[in-house]
C-alpha cells in the first residue's frame, strides 16, 4: 500500500514538472517572439516556438524525467501545450500593443 502512494506521488510530480515546463516555455517563447517579430505575419516569430519545443526534452532529462518512456502522445502533448500557451500569450501581446 505504501509503494502505491510513493508511485502515485512520483507520477504526480512528473506530470507537474512536464506541465510546468511546457507552459512556461510557451510563455517565454511568446515574449521572445514579441521582441523579434515586427508583426503577426513576420515568420521569424515562429523560431522561438520551434526552439522551445526542441529544447524541452533535454531539459526534462536534466530535471530527472525519463523521456525514453515518452510515446507519441506525450511528445504531441508537449508540443501542443507549448504551442497553445505561445499562441495565446503572443496574441495578447500583439492585440494590446505591448512593447518589450
Amino acid at each position: 500500500m505504501s509503494t502505491e502512494t510513493v508511485e502515485e506521488r512520483a507520477g504526480h510530480r512528473r506530470s507537474l514538472t512536464v506541465v510546468s515546463l511546457t507552459t512556461l516555455s510557451g510563455i517565454a517563447a511568446a515574449f521572445v517572439s514579441a521582441t523579434l517579430a515586427s508583426a503577426a505575419t513576420d515568420t521569424i516569430g515562429l523560431y522561438p516556438l520551434a526552439g522551445a519545443i526542441v529544447i524541452q526534452l533535454p531539459v526534462l532529462r536534466l530535471l530527472g524525467i525519463d523521456v525514453e518512456d515518452f510515446g507519441i502522445k506525450d511528445n504531441l502533448y508537449v508540443a501542443f501545450m507549448t504551442f497553445a500557451l505561445w499562441f495565446v500569450t503572443w496574441t495578447i501581446l500583439l492585440t494590446t500593443g505591448a512593447t518589450l
